[in-house]
């Protein structure tokens, strides 16, 4: 296998996905911004949303494919019947489970977003959106299955683009948005839904030349099975820890108004980068590396966890550098439309910047849990993860009320450096990795450029620094800061003005003015 080559496979269409779920966002930033439809609807969604990350990106693999991995190994026979014996065990645990929440939505919901309780409308609007894109949950989790057994004969194509189903689904609904108004949010909640159904269809139609499903409820639970399940929970747990901690964080954000929304939209930024730099490498790595221990080939296994060490230093701290020097001009630039205002652009920025900080390291964990993974030990990174979360829930609660929402994204990136490091560290000390001679030199060259690009991506945001002093419903003022060839600075005052031009172009401006150039004086 070819570990750029597949990760490339799988990193593609995560991009087209992750692309298209950002038009998803801008669209709903500009009909819902950062309003009370907003915060319902991304905690409505953050729940069956969160459980998707868990199982498809890496988790439910993580338990799977090193067992399933072995019985290919041994026979075709003994593989079919031991993932037969787990759909079955998931269907209908997942049923339970779903109509269990159903029955319990309020109570649920007054838990994962209590700080809605003081507002009646709220919280029932909450509950009517979670209700409808609860079976969600059930369908991606299916989902996640076929897309293991397909990962697992390192077909990555199908399982990597399955995702995209959602984005279309919902961009498709947000472009009848205006004509939606307050019922947009219950559109979106049944698009959900249908996407997840869709993209189960869809999973399984590659799927079942390698698995047909045989549903029976008379089966016996063996060892196998049982291994597996004490495997699933603590994977679940330590490989979506990064999830759990924007969980955890989306909870407590919930006491402050519009805090869900701006920790959302920072969120779906570093998502982009971490989908390929962990997330993709993760699942691309497992089934070979799960093969290589399986059958105990130490070179293999050595050059195969550096090169994927490697591969994730070299897509997630140029990223992290990006993200921390240019936090504001990227979040103003990908949602700084519509409903979505100053503010909201400063707040999200801030949370952005946090992040990126904790970029190399959400990474990081997703790579070193899969060297635990394929070594079937899951109950290591899990209490390295409880710990982590323990240390994230400490850190918010205890500064949310002196410094409000912005702590979470901190206490997350804490957490998570804290997380990689431990995980690093017992990793080194039983000998399940080490460095080989080519490493350091490739992270320093890696490091080296990092540095050089976040100097120049400065420069360039300093150059044409932009700074939007007023806005209104027809008129905005923006500020631009230029650098001239004579070392001085000059201010651009520049008067926009909403357009009206055709009944197409909703949200257009035109410049109505533009200031002589005011010299600031030398660049200090």
């Amino acid at each position: 296998m070819n570990l750029v080559k597949s990760t490339g496979t799988f990193g593609f269409y995560t991009i087209i996905s992750r692309l298209l779920g950002y038009l998803r966002d801008v669209l709903i930033a500009i009909f819902l911004g950062t309003s009370f439809l907003a915060d319902v609807f991304f905690v409505a969604f953050r729940i069956p949303n969160t459980f998707r990350r868990l199982f498809a990106e890496g988790t439910f693999n993580a338990a799977f494919i090193p067992s399933y991995t072995s019985e290919l190994v041994k026979k075709k026979t003994g593989s079919q019947k031991f993932a037969n014996e787990i759909f079955n065990l998931l269907f209908l645990g997942l049923l339970f489970l779903v109509l269990i929440i159903e029955i319990f939505m309020p109570v649920f919901v007054r838990l994962i977003a209590p700080g809605f309780v003081d507002n009646s409308e709220k919280i029932q609007l909450a509950v009517n959106l979670t209700r409808i894109t609860m079976p969600f949950l059930m369908f991606v989790s299916l989902s996640s299955f076929f897309a293991a057994i397909l990962n697992s004969h390192n077909k990555f194509a199908a399982a990597s683009a399955a995702p995209i189903i959602l984005n279309i689904v919902l961009i498709g609904i947000l472009f009848f948005g205006k004509f939606l108004n307050d019922e947009l949010v219950y559109y979106l909640s049944y698009g959900v839904s249908i996407a997840g159904l869709l993209q189960l269809v869809f999973l399984y139609q590659f799927a079942k030349k390698f698995y047909s499903i045989n549903l029976k409820f008379n089966f016996k639970i063996n060892n196998k099975v049982k291994f597996f399940f004490k495997k699933l929970l603590p994977s679940i747990f330590s490989s979506g820890v990064t999830q759990i901690n924007i969980l955890v964080g989306t909870i407590i954000a919930s006491f402050q108004a519009s805090a869900v929304s701006y920790l959302y939209y920072a969120d779906r930024i570093y998502q982009i980068n971490l989908a390929i730099a962990g997330i993709a490498i993760g699942v691309v790595v497992l089934p070979q590396l799960s093969k290589h221990v399986f059958l105990k080939k130490k070179n293999k296994i050595l050059l195969l966890q550096n090169k994927a060490l490697e591969l994730s230093m070299f897509l997630s701290l140029p990223a992290a550098v990006a993200l921390i020097v240019g936090s504001e001009q990227i979040i103003s630039a990908l949602f700084g439309y519509g409903s979505f205002d100053e503010l909201s652009v400063s707040n999200s920025a801030n949370a952005l910047y946090y992040f990126g900080l904790g970029l190399p390291a959400f990474a990081l964990i997703k790579v070193f849990s899969t060297f635990f993974f394929a070594n079937q030990d899951t109950k290591t990174p899990f209490y390295i993860s409880l710990f982590s979360v323990i240390l994230n829930i400490l850190i918010s609660v205890y500064f949310f009320r002196e410094i409000g929402f912005i702590i979470i994204p901190i206490a997350t990136t804490i957490s998570s450096w804290f997380n990689a490091i431990i995980l690093f560290v017992y990793l080194k000390n039983k000998d399940l990795f080490n460095f080989n001679e080519l490493f350091f030199a490739k992270l320093t060259k890696i490091l080296l450029a990092s540095i050089l690009m976040g100097i120049f991506f400065d420069y360039l945001i300093l150059f044409f620094e932009t700074k939007l002093i007023s806005k209104n419903q027809t008129e905005a003022k923006v500020e631009v800061f230029l650098d001239g060839k004579n070392k001085n600075r000059y201010k651009i005052l520049w008067i926009l003005s909403k357009s009206n031009i055709s009944k197409e172009c909703t949200n257009c401006w035109m410049t109505t003015g533009v200031s002589q150039p005011q010299n600031l004086g030398p660049i200090i």
